[in-house]
């Protein structure tokens, strides 16, 4: 219901009910909303009627609506796994990085998480420690399962990443060398936009969130998960979309506005809704002079999308990396980990 709605219905309902406790609202944040014409100043009357002020008049009628009518305790329908895209079709700002600090935090906390490499370059499936997969000889890959060419099952192509801290909760589809010619062979799939989908399909069920470390490039790659993480039918607003890793500075911003330019034009030839999640400013040093702090004050005016956290160039994100060693299991206490807890919390899992 819309708040507006709901604060005249609650209101309405105030009207034809007496004696009703006073309610506290030293600290309540303000907000407001529009009523009827007329109606603010029969309020108000009724209000002088009780001898309440107008603020406590209000927050008798909406304590009264909202335990009249409390919040669910489960969706009002079936929800669909949580998918979430990391993309920015430039490079090295921290795609990988994310992907993988963000399902390392969340299956921490409990979650199934399924991370996809889903960048030819391959580089989240070397930092994890599985680099040798890419260049398997005769197995399937994700790209066979996207044409229809694959015979086997999908399931088989993943591994999981072990730790007492993961509990053999997080999984990883890795990249593999025949990525680099998936605009191409994509070019020839019918449907082209769902292949992602047609692959990953049978894996949801298996899991309560899927992270595609997306494709540093504007192609048929980058439209097929964009059009995974669209919101489908029933599924609530801002629970599955896109997050972009940015820099500080003017290249970021002109490598943003192309890819908001390609989620709009498939939104529109495709009749489709993408929710934007947020932007992460990434490898943040204010040292680096006044453009770089004005960059990322530039950013933090965005409210659509808007920026879900700053985070600063720190040494343990680059060390794990280098060490294929996760994230929380290399330096569980460090300022990037709790970075990475605190935007897995974000998600509507």
């Amino acid at each position: 219901m819309d708040i507006q709605d709901a604060a005249e219905h609650a209101i309405n309902t105030w009207y034809t009910t007496d004696g009703l406790p006073e309610v506290k609202t030293e600290g309540a944040k303000t907000w407001g909303t529009f009523l009827p014409a007329g109606e603010p100043e029969r309020f108000k009357a009724v209000c002088a009627e009780r001898g309440v002020t107008y603020v406590q008049g209000l927050a008798q009628a909406l304590t009264l609506w909202l335990d009249n009518h409390p919040s669910p305790s489960a969706p009002l329908v079936a929800q669909p796994v949580v998918r979430v895209l990391v993309a920015n079709q430039k490079g090295g700002v921290g795609k990988t990085f994310l992907s993988s600090g963000m399902a390392q935090a969340l299956a921490e906390a409990g979650h199934r998480v399924l991370l996809v490499d889903y960048d030819p370059q391959g580089h989240l499936t070397a930092e994890l420690g599985f680099e040798d997969l890419m260049y398997e000889d005769d197995v399937e890959t994700l790209m066979m399962h996207m044409d229809g060419s694959a015979k086997g099952d999908i399931r088989d192509l993943l591994v999981s990443l072990d730790g007492e801290r993961f509990g053999e909760r997080l999984h990883l589809l890795p990249a593999s060398d025949d990525a680099f010619l998936r605009d191409v062979a994509l070019s020839k799939v019918s449907f082209s936009e769902a292949a992602l989908e047609r692959a990953l399909e049978p894996l949801e069920e298996d899991y309560d969130v899927i992270i595609i470390d997306g494709p540093p490039s504007l192609g048929l790659n980058m439209d097929t998960a964009l059009y995974y993480v669209r919101r489908r039918d029933g599924e609530l607003a801002d629970r599955s979309g896109v997050i972009t890793p940015v820099w500080a500075n003017k290249a970021s911003h002109r490598a943003f506005r192309l890819l908001r330019s390609q989620m709009d034009d498939l939104c529109k030839k495709g009749r489709i809704h993408v929710d934007y999640l947020g932007l992460i400013v990434n490898a943040y040093d204010s040292r680096r002079g006044k453009l770089v702090k004005a960059n990322k004050e530039q950013w933090e005016k965005s409210s659509s999308p808007a920026v879900l956290a700053v985070i600063g160039d720190l040494k343990e994100g680059r060390e794990a990396a280098d060490g294929e060693i996760p994230l929380l299991e290399y330096a569980p206490e460090s300022e990037h980990a709790q970075v990475m807890r605190d935007l897995a919390k974000e998600l509507a899992v």
